[in-house]
This record gives C-alpha cells, sequence and structure tokens, in this order.
C-alpha cells in the first residue's frame, strides 16, 4: 500500500514517518507541500515539525498549501489520513478535525516518552491495538493543548471520537486528557505525541507507536 507523507516548509519528521510506513510494510510516498497531485497513494500522513515557522497559529499557513486541497478532498471521500503533532495541528485548522491545539498550561516545550490510552480501536490507525491497551510513545510539543468548547467535547466523547488519552499526567493541560481524536467516519486520525519515533527497540522507547502504522496497512489491504 502507498501512504504519502507530506513534506512542508519547515516539517522535522517526515523521514521517521516514512521509515514507519516501510517498517509496517507500506511503500512510503514523499509529497510536497506545493503540488496538486497525491500520486495515487492510498493514505496520507501530515508529519510533525513547524509548518511555515508556526507563524500566524501553528498549521494555520499549511492549511492552505496546495497539496492540502487535495488532502481536504480526499479526506472527505474516505482517504486514511494521519495528522501527528503539526499535523494534528493542520488538521484541525483544515477543519477534518473539531477543536483546536494551543500552547501548553506550562508555557514551556515538553518532551518526555507519553504513557496513553487507547479509547478507540476501530479507526483506520488503531485497529491494530485494543480498548483500554496503554502504550508509551514520545511527546514533543510547545502548542500541544487540546481545547473545543463543552459541546464540542461532549459530542466527541459521547460518539466515541477520542482515540487515545493521556495516562497520570497530563502534559500540556489538554481538556479532559485528550492526546488524539478522530472524526466521525474514523477514517481521518490526529494525536499529539510522535508514534513514528517508537517503531524500533534500537530508538526510542520500544515499538508501542508501530500499531498506527500497521493498522493504515492492514486496513488498505482489506478493502
Amino acid at each position: 500500500m502507498r501512504i504519502g507523507v507530506v513534506t512542508f516548509p519547515g516539517s522535522l519528521d517526515d523521514t521517521d514517518a516514512q521509515r514507519a510506513v516501510r517498517l509496517a510494510g507500506g511503500e512510503p510516498v514523499a509529497l510536497w507541500h506545493g503540488d496538486h497531485d497525491l500520486q495515487g497513494v492510498d493514505a496520507v500522513i501530515l508529519p510533525g515539525g513547524f509548518s511555515y515557522g508556526d507563524y500566524l497559529r501553528c498549521g494555520a499557513i499549511a492549511r492552505f498549501a496546495p497539496v492540502m486541497t487535495e488532502v481536504v478532498a480526499a479526506a472527505n471521500g474516505g482517504m486514511p489520513v494521519l495528522g501527528i503533532c503539526n499535523g494534528f495541528q493542520i488538521l484541525c485548522e483544515s477543519h477534518l478535525l473539531p477543536g483546536a491545539l494551543i500552547r501548553n498550561d506550562h508555557r514551556t516545550f515538553i518532551c518526555r516518552d507519553q504513557v496513553l490510552q487507547v479509547e478507540n480501536a476501530a479507526t483506520a490507525w488503531t485497529s491494530d491495538y485494543s480498548v483500554g491497551q496503554q502504550i508509551t510513545v514520545p511527546l514533543k510539543n510547545g502548542e500541544g493543548g487540546f481545547v473545543a468548547d463543552a459541546a464540542t467535547l461532549d459530542r466527541i466523547e459521547g460518539e466515541g471520537q477520542v482515540v487515545v488519552r493521556y495516562v497520570d499526567v497530563n502534559p500540556n493541560g489538554s481538556l479532559r486528557d485528550i492526546a488524539g481524536i478522530t472524526n466521525e467516519r474514523g477514517n481521518v486520525v490526529g494525536l499529539m505525541p510522535h508514534p513514528e519515533h517508537a517503531v524500533e527497540d534500537l530508538t526510542g522507547p520500544g515499538t508501542d507507536g508501530l500499531g498506527f502504522f500497521t493498522s493504515a496497512v492492514k486496513a488498505l489491504t482489506s478493502v
């Protein structure tokens, strides 16, 4: 399965995401922010980093990149799309996911291995996990606090759209300890932690993040 990874000016983790796709058995395809062509990929990953220098708001400029016109259309058509950290911010700015990401409540950048609990194992990106499973993946952000109005929070909680939740400690002030969410259809997922940095025992805290990528490969293979 061909999974595209978009590079924006300021992307840092695009190569890591491509490697994770390869380790999961997929074929990574490099996509460029200025292109209008998704090159026939079966899924898309928006990686972490600081797209366009995080000017204005994180992800606010990347939302208008030419490639995002194609990504939004593909996502609305059912294509699996994963946004990691800055990618999550871009998904929210593009209105593919509800809510927004704001500056950490302690006003400092955080980098740590973070325990998460899987809340939804029915998305295109989480089917290799089980509900209630706890995984450890790296977290690194300065604007990672997930916020939304009370009605939106109640809706995504009630409809099972919380994908992963922080365990033991809330590292950035995210409301209701939310670390990642999905859209109603389950094909678009965004999360602040970095599963692409937890795919090999040699580096990172283990391989707990690999399931995001193997889930997508299996979902695409079964179509």
